[in-house]
């Protein structure tokens, strides 16, 4: 049986790597800074760093997967 994209989107368990995204990116920012502004604006760009590489891991695996 075929599942829609919507139930695919709300039932993929790539929805755990948002809040430990977060997290990581928060703990580190605050070992770095001492000030909540500071801290979150850390936290964003090291987020946003996490996502990327996570992005270029995924290209690279699916570049070989085509390549089999």
């Amino acid at each position: 049986m075929q599942r829609n994209w919507w139930e695919w989107i709300w039932h993929n368990d790539l929805w755990y790597a948002i809040p430990l995204i977060v997290a990581i990116a928060l703990v580190y920012a605050a070992t770095r800074h001492e000030f909540l502004p500071e801290i979150f604006r850390h936290a964003v760009r090291v987020a946003r760093w996490i996502v990327v590489f996570m992005l270029v891991l995924l290209a690279i695996l699916v570049a070989l997967s085509w390549f089999q």
